[in-house]
């Protein structure tokens, strides 16, 4: 069983930027995949940011550019680096890892972006 602790959400000014840590509770870097995902009020849960199996990186087409996610294996941790935020970028903010049959999602974080 994994446990995924997220930190970092908050409220910054449109054109800020924001770090999201997601601490796992054991070593996460041979699962399948490890992302970030959000969900925006109205809208469905969807993709941000995501390592493959092969540590290649996949972004949603609107964070492309903006938005990094990284890793540290020696803390078991998952990151994403927000800059140039924007109000569309408004949601609750999710870990998650994927691992042969197992999904583990963290608590969520929001993210608040003002104009």
């Amino acid at each position: 069983q994994v446990h995924l602790v997220e930190s970092g959400g908050g409220w910054v000014q449109a054109g800020g930027s924001l770090t999201l840590s997601c601490a796992a509770s054991t070593n996460i870097f041979s699962s399948d995949t490890m992302g970030w995902y959000r969900q925006a009020p109205g809208k469905q849960r969807e993709l941000v940011a995501i390592f493959t199996s092969t540590g290649s990186t996949n972004y949603a087409d609107s964070v492309k550019g903006r938005f990094t996610i990284s890793r540290d294996n020696a803390k078991n941790a998952l990151y994403l680096q927000m800059n140039s935020l924007k109000p569309d970028d408004t949601a609750v903010y999710y870990c998650n890892v994927r691992y042969l049959l197992y999904t583990y999602w963290g608590q969520g974080t929001q993210v608040t972006v003002s104009s």
